[in-house]
């Protein structure tokens, strides 16, 4: 019975987290990963080797991680470590 709660609540928390991420890409129109541009633990989802998803970039700009931006405004944004990018950066 329990078991059966616990599914049913993950499934109701996962439909809520799409639905939230959809109404965020409506509202902003298009987006497009941008690499190199999220600060220290404030990266869109999985940043390389030993992260896992949101929230998980170990440093500021880090190269491997990204955060999504309105779409063709990536290369534009400048960070001390110089343009975002729409490929990760290597390090």
């Amino acid at each position: 019975m329990n078991t059966i709660k616990l599914s049913a609540a993950a499934l109701v928390l996962a439909s809520l987290a799409s639905g939230a991420f959809a109404q965020t890409q409506a509202a902003g129109g298009a987006v497009e990963k941008c690499y190199g541009v999220s600060l220290a633990g404030h990266n869109d989802c999985k940043a390389g080797a030993g992260t896992t998803c949101a929230g998980t970039a170990k440093m500021d700009y880090q190269g491997n991680s990204w955060k999504n931006v309105p779409a063709g405004t990536c290369t534009s944004i400048k960070t001390p470590k110089g343009a975002g990018s729409l490929t990760a950066i290597e390090s």
